[in-house]
């Protein structure tokens, strides 16, 4: 009788702690690829698209040894410091009189820094950079529970977590510079 009373809680305790232990195995096999990544990433040649989908596919197959069914999105953004990469700031924009949402949208003009011709949320660059750019790579992983009965716990179906790693490229020749800063209105 006292089994039949304790049973159903001990297993749900079990298939838990089962639960949080294979999300944090699966965490420490995604920081440890991404710090593999990020040595890989910062050697001459890594700037090349080639490169990067190599690093992203050594990431994607080691996450898949422990969620084999995960979808893994790489982000990579570059800076020419480290100071900018901290601080993220959005590149200037002026909200127009009609448009007072904080977002720079509808039109209104922004000073194009980068010369991408597209407004940074973040001041940064898509993509790895060139010599000594500082670069954040970002790597979100969504994948299934290991058990089913995750609604039944109150979890939710699927886990997203996520790593990062800032580096700088080598110094492998002269930093690239961005042209002069161009006024363009968002779209």
């Amino acid at each position: 009788m006292e089994f039949g009373l304790i049973a159903p809680v001990a297993i749900l305790m079990l298939i838990g702690t089962a639960d949080a232990g294979h999300n944090y195995y699966a965490r420490t096999v995604l920081d440890g690829a991404m710090q593999e990544a990020a040595r890989d990433s910062s050697l001459e040649g890594a700037a090349v698209q080639v490169q990067q989908d190599i690093i992203d596919k050594k990431i994607a197959e080691s996450v898949k040894t422990v969620a084999p069914g995960a979808v893994i999105t790489p982000v990579r953004r570059y800076y020419k410091t480290f100071s900018a990469a901290a601080a993220a700031k959005a590149e200037e924009w002026t909200d127009t009189p009609t448009d007072l949402d904080g977002i720079c949208n509808n039109g209104e003009p922004y000073i194009d820094a980068n010369n991408n011709e597209q407004w940074d949320a973040d001041g940064g660059t898509g993509g790895q950079g060139g010599a000594q750019d500082v670069v954040i790579i970002k790597v979100n992983v969504t994948y299934k529970r290991l058990f089913p009965m995750a609604k039944f716990l109150g979890f939710p179906e699927y886990v997203t977590i996520s790593s990062n790693s800032i580096l700088a490229n080598q110094p492998y020749g002269d930093q690239a510079k961005f042209g002069p800063a161009q006024q363009r209105n968002c779209t």
